[in-house]
Order: C-alpha cells, then structure tokens, then sequence
C-alpha cells in the first residue's frame, strides 16, 4: 500500500513538472535568460529522474527468481545513484554556458524572466510538497526529491537575478546566479551520491552501527559471544545481517533464536537475517585452532 501511495505521488509529480518545463523552455528563449535556460534544462532532468524513479519501483516489484534470489530491490539505488550522477552533469552544463556569458553577458528581459521563474518556484515547492516524507526513508524517492528542492533553488537564484538586472541592469548576475545555483546543487546531490555508493558496497546502513547490534545480540537470554557479524542494505528500506552465535551450555537454541531475531526487528528494523547458533564449546576448540 506505501509503495501504491509512492509511486502516485511521483506520477502527479511527474505531470507537474512536463507540464511546466515547456513554459520555462519558452520563457528562456524569449527572455534570453541563460539562468532560465538552466533550469529548464534542470527541469527536463526532474523529469527524467521521476520517470526513472517510477520506472525503478516497477522493476523492484518483480518477485525473485532462481537467479536474483533477492529480487530487484537494487534497481532503486542504481535509480537513485543515476539521478545523483545527472545532476553533476548538469552542473558541468551550466559552468560552460556561464563561462561563455561572462565574457560577454547578454541583454536579458529581465520582467519576464522573474515572472516565469516565480512561476516555477510555485511549481517546484508543489511537487516537492507531493513528495515529502515519502524521501527520508527511500533513496531513490530521495534522488527525485532532490531533483525537485534543486530545481526550486534554480528558481529562487533566477529571481535573484532577474531583481538585480531590473534594477541594476548588470547582466553578469545572470550567468553569476547560475553557478552559485550549480554549487549548491552539487552540495545537495553529494550524500544522494555516497549513499547509493555506500549501498552498492555493502556498507554497514546509515544509521546503524555495528557495535551496537553486536551488543544487543550478547545481550540476548542465553547468548555468550556473537561473532562474524555483518550488517548490509539491500535497499534504502531492506536491511539484511548474518552472524554467528555462541550459545551458552544448555541453552535452548530455538529460544535464543527467537530472542536474537525479536530483537533484531524491533531495535534495529532488520527482518532479513541468517543466524548460526554455536555451542561454547565448538567455539572454544575453533579458537584453540588458530
């Protein structure tokens, strides 16, 4: 029922922002406005990203197979790393056009330009309203989402700019706006970037540290020592651990499993666990053998 909600959400995102872009592509030509032209240009790319995002979730619906026995969850983060990836090419996009105009800044219609920026901050802050909440906990709705705020800061820079032209008639703020814009989207895509990366590498998840599921699973009724303990996402939602378990003489291993699988869901929201329970005494002789 989330994942429906989500994918919704994205849809009507998504139709926002088709629907938008050909009005800020117009604008920036009439207006010459480069800083328009850019977030256009980055709209296009919202547009990509919630297509992709869309696409993704439909992927990671399929059931696992004999082959991918975990499924296609990680076409999300594969989504999100793109989205990531786009954004700095964007980026590099909008650092050459800026090269270019200050060397030698263009007249700008500077009115017009605020009204279709005002216009599109409108629209931004929409879709990025559509999609909050939804973000914190998926990566690849996160990617969508920063697509979105970024656009929404193309936007705020483009009226900034078109305020000073009005007033000042300095048409160097136009290309200057940009790059700052450029900046800050760099900034906001980093962490999308590295942890998508982070998930792709079997990283402990964000969030979660080792040491402390270690010392939660030692604290578990009858269990003396946890050992070859490792902690991974499958997606941003998904996580997974395996471990070995030294149970104490006499312990009752269908017990301790329990325990070590209770506590594992509700500290730590990990569902997907392979445990091998250990007798104290196999786990001493495999020590006395190194």
């Amino acid at each position: 029922m989330e994942r429906h909600t989500e994918t919704l959400r994205l849809k009507l995102a998504l139709a926002i922002s088709c629907v938008y872009f050909f009005a800020e592509l117009i604008g920036g030509f009439l207006t010459n406005s480069l800083a328009l032209l850019s977030d256009a240009g980055h709209m296009l790319s919202d547009i990509a990203a919630l297509a992709l995002s869309l696409f993704a979730f439909r992927i990671a619906k399929r059931p696992a197979t004999v082959s991918s026995t975990y499924g296609y969850h990680r076409v999300e983060i594969l989504a999100a790393l793109l989205n990531g990836l786009t954004l700095w090419l964007i980026v590099g996009v909008i650092f050459a056009a800026a090269y270019n105009r200050f060397l030698d800044p263009p007249a700008v219609e500077s009115y017009g330009m605020m009204i279709v920026a005002l216009l599109g901050l409108l629209v931004n802050i929409v879709a990025a309203g559509i999609l909050y909440g939804s973000h914190h906990h998926n990566l690849n709705l996160r990617g969508a989402f920063l697509h979105i705020v970024s656009d929404a800061l193309g936007s705020v820079g483009a009226i900034a700019a078109s305020l000073i032209m009005l007033f000042t008639g300095w048409y160097v703020a136009d290309p200057l706006i940009s790059i700052l814009i450029g900046l800050l989207i760099l900034h906001s895509s980093w962490n999308l970037i590295k942890e998508s990366f982070s998930v792709l590498m079997q990283a402990v998840p964000k969030g979660i540290r080792l040491e402390d599921v270690q010392q939660a699973l030692e604290g578990v009724e009858g269990v003396s020592k946890v050992h070859d303990l490792h902690v991974w996402a499958v997606t941003s939602d998904i996580f997974t651990l395996s471990a070995h378990a030294v149970v104490e003489n006499g312990g009752d291993f269908h017990q301790v499993l329990n325990g070590i699988e209770d506590t594992l869901k509700e500290r730590f929201n990990i569902e997907h666990t392979t445990i091998q329970l250990e007798t104290e005494s196999r786990e001493e002789k495999e020590f006395k053998a190194f």
